[in-house]
């Protein structure tokens, strides 16, 4: 690549700039600094605030500086969405949510090298800011006729709940955060998501009728699979970055079902997979479409980037033991039990014959079937094949005290959960 910004793009993670070849030539006589903002609104970040990340990463590996806002104030108020208000959080709540998102950003960018990620929270310029100072100071440079055009705005003002003056101000505190920034940081350019447009460059408005000063935004694309739905969705939930929240194995489980037609995007966007490996990925999807590679190594690069080396080995660990490949007695309490989470099955106690348990958690419909397949060699009891057709379950088949993962042939998995 001869430029961060072609990178950028290679990668997908351009949708619009407010002036390219300006851009471009800021990059290229940097080093420019620039700001993300993420507001808490919830408990963790999710997949659509991955993209910003791994934004802000190549940045900052291209030697650009980086800060990273946690909205104190915005996340107060929030962005408003087109269809209704919003539930305001009290502020112990957002102040709560502030620290773990901070807490969970951090691994994500470089915090203690020569160039490290500064992180701010626009509450502690705007708590001290009156509403006079604020209507005068900021207010006075925006115009309600260009406010209005905005598409959420414009959509809740055509509905009949319309739009509280509160929700109604919220660019206008996000094109502060940008005049803080510009003027403590020297702060030039903004990044975010393509549905951010006005509010990105509303900043750059006001830095420029404010103090006269040039800034630059950049967005990127809506991440969408090949039926124009966003990514981001598992069972109709959010994927969210926290672990308590969608679990490493679930995280990683949702990577290795993409679509073909899809992996080659989803590398370039979420990896550092260069060029050629990326191409390579992508033919071995069309040569061996079974193996599944691309995904394995999607899967592996962006869990890893998540949730770290150790939860990726034992989420990997956990996928090949449900194809009745390694040892389930490896896996940690935490991934078993995730893995197992939605496997179909049923309660039997210790003691419980192999036969009864195959009944019970609905394998076979008789007894007679039950015996018949373990004659056969087509039962295993995790993953080690049953021999004796009296076998029992002992105590240290229900690995950690949980579960006994029952298979029926090579495809027919169920759990045999611990029960009284």
């Amino acid at each position: 690549m001869t430029s961060i910004l072609d990178e950028l793009q290679w990668r997908g993670l351009v949708a619009q700039t407010t002036d390219e070849p300006a851009l471009r030539a800021a990059f290229d006589d940097g080093p420019v600094t620039v700001y993300c903002g993420f507001d808490p609104t919830a408990a963790s970040l999710h997949f659509g605030n991955l993209v910003q990340l791994i934004v802000l990463r190549h940045l900052q590996r291209a030697g650009h500086r980086v800060l990273c806002l946690v909205g104190g104030s915005t996340g107060l108020i929030g962005d408003p969405r087109p269809t209704s208000e919003r539930v305001l959080k009290t502020k112990d709540q957002t102040a709560e949510w502030v620290e773990r998102i901070q807490q969970q950003v951090r691994p994500f960018l470089d915090v203690d090298g020569p160039n490290p990620a500064v992180f701010v929270n626009n509450l502690d310029w705007t708590a001290p800011m009156s509403a006079l100072d604020f209507l005068r100071d900021v207010g006075k440079h925006f115009r309600v006729n260009q406010m209005i055009r905005k598409e959420a705005i414009a959509a809740r003002l055509e509905s009949q709940e319309g739009i509280s003056y509160t929700e109604f101000s919220y660019q206008l505190l996000q094109a502060l955060d940008f005049l803080h920034l510009y003027r403590e940081h020297g702060c030039t350019l903004q990044t975010g998501g393509l549905d951010q447009w006005g509010n990105l460059t509303a900043g750059v408005d006001l830095i420029h009728r404010a103090d006269g000063g040039t800034a630059h935004v950049l967005t990127t694309p809506l991440i969408t699979d090949e039926n124009g739905e966003k990514y981001g969705k598992s069972a109709g939930n959010a994927v969210w970055l926290a672990a308590d929240m969608t679990s490493p194995y679930a995280f990683y489980q949702y990577w290795i079902n993409v679509a073909d037609s899809e992996v080659g995007k989803l590398l370039r966007v979420f990896t550092d997979r260069t060029q050629d490996e990326v191409v390579t990925l992508e033919q071995a999807s069309v040569e061996r479409p079974h193996l599944r590679e691309a995904q394995r190594a999607l899967a592996s690069d962006v869990t890893t980037l998540v949730h770290g080396p150790a939860a990726t080995a034992q989420v990997e660990a956990a996928s090949e033991v449900l194809f009745g490949r390694g040892d389930p007695a490896a896996l940690d309490a935490g991934t078993l039990s995730d893995a197992t989470a939605e496997l179909p099955g049923a309660r039997v106690p210790v003691g419980t014959s192999v036969v009864d348990a195959l009944v019970a958690i609905g394998v076979v419909d008789s007894k007679g079937a039950a015996r018949r397949l373990i004659g056969e060699g087509g039962v295993s009891v995790n993953n080690a094949k049953v021999a004796d057709v009296e076998r029992a379950l002992q105590a240290d088949d229900f690995l950690h005290g949980q579960v006994a993962l029952v298979r029926r042939g090579r495809k027919h998995l169920a759990a045999a959960r611990k029960g009284l």
